[in-house]
């Protein structure tokens, strides 16, 4: 197996836990739930704006004119194509 597949697979649980225990180290069990909601808040705003977007996209592609037919260009009448002598 190639070690960029390896990069790719999800933790196991023992590294879950691991990673876990670190963050509860690091930030302390008072912050955690203000982490926690933010990045929530976070996640709800980006997600809002994302489908703010998409119906602006769908939106504007609802209204968007067809468009415009080809032009032909023909000679004048009274000019005939070029014969060689």
């Amino acid at each position: 197996m190639s070690l960029s597949l390896l990069a790719f697979n999800m933790p196991s649980m023992p590294d879950t836990i691991f990673i876990l225990l670190l963050i509860l180290l690091v930030f302390g069990s008072k912050r955690l739930p203000e982490i926690a909601r933010s990045i929530g808040e976070s996640l709800k705003e980006f997600q809002k704006a994302r489908h703010e977007f998409e119906q602006e996209l769908h939106k504007a592609a609802a209204t968007t004119p067809p468009p415009p037919p080809p032009i032909e260009i023909t000679q004048p009448k009274d000019r005939q194509p070029h014969q060689p002598d």
